[in-house]
């Protein structure tokens, strides 16, 4: 008989977090490696090799403007055009407006698995007494979780490698009527602009870190997520201020949201305060299936 005496009782339960999307973006179906999806006024069909399941309504996926046809590697393929689709279109997440396209690997401009995310940071920046609320967004592609918090009344430094997403973002800037807004619109590579901010001394109370697997700063830099994370992660919890709160995402292959948990409890021991860790997920609008997104690790010291 084997013995039961190395069962480890776990210090937290992986947590699944789910949205079924808002008024603007909705997952209407899935299944057979794809999802078809809502982004305001335009349907989607895009690769999901998750989506290991049958389709609901085979009717539904005619109805789309747009099919992302080519590999499932998101490297691969193009967008083919069923229906007319404007260059771009609003879509709106309560106060921001987020201008879609149909861009280059599948993707929209917009990640509304995302929306929890946004929520939860919602409420830090609701409980900050005294001045607003300092909000650091790293990797920050085309600027939705900035405009939120700004929105919110945050000062906000926006930090991404890529001209063309920081652009764009300001596009998504004008959309929103935030003008005005006080962000900090940074191109950087993340990990020396961090790095630069420990050494100046510089604290935040929410930073949020959406790294990608593979990618290159404006000089060259080059951005390896299992080598790179852990001592970007020690830059971020150097700059972390009393009370903060931090999360981290990662849309990575082979890898487990446990991995990460304790990654940020590496970086984070001392500093006390609650860890949730768990996946992110997209429910059908009327389903009882979720597809899989991403990893994630939350902290606040609170």
């Amino acid at each position: 008989m084997l013995s039961n005496e190395n069962t480890i009782t776990p210090r937290a339960e992986l947590k699944l977090i789910e949205t079924v999307g808002f008024p603007d973006y909705a997952l209407i179906d899935s299944g057979n490696g794809r999802k078809l999806e809502r982004f305001g006024s335009v349907i989607v069909d895009r690769p999901e090799p998750q989506a290991l399941w049958t389709p609901n309504a085979e009717r539904d996926w005619k109805k789309a403007h747009a099919v992302f046809a080519g590999d499932d590697d998101e490297d691969k393929g193009r967008w083919r055009i069923d229906k007319p689709v404007p260059e771009s279109w609003p879509v709106k997440i309560g106060d921001v407006t987020m201008l879609c396209r149909l861009a280059s690997f599948r993707h929209m401009g917009l990640f509304p698995e995302q929306y929890p995310h946004w929520q939860w940071m919602l409420q830090r920046i609701a409980e900050k007494r005294g001045e607003p609320a300092r909000v650091l967004n790293l990797f920050a592609y085309t600027g939705a979780a900035s405009l939120i918090a700004a929105a919110a009344g945050a000062n906000v430094t926006h930090v991404d490698a890529s001209k063309k997403a920081i652009a764009w973002a300001k596009e998504n800037q004008a959309a929103s009527g935030l003008a005005s807004a006080p962000i900090r619109w940074l191109l950087d590579d993340a990990a020396k602009f961090v790095a630069r901010e420990v050494r100046r001394g510089k604290t935040y109370d929410i930073i949020l870190v959406d790294p990608p697997k593979f990618g290159r700063g404006p000089d060259g830099e080059v951005w390896d997520l299992f080598t790179s994370l852990p001592p970007f992660m020690k830059d971020c919890a150097a700059l972390l201020a009393p009370e903060a709160s931090l999360v981290l995402t990662v849309y990575a292959i082979r890898a487990s949201a446990l991995a990460f948990e304790q990654l940020c409890r590496e970086v984070l021991a001392g500093k006390g305060g609650t860890f949730t860790a768990g996946e992110l997920a997209i429910r059908e609008e009327h389903g009882t299936r979720a597809v899989p997104t991403s990893l994630y690790t939350r902290w606040s010291d609170r």
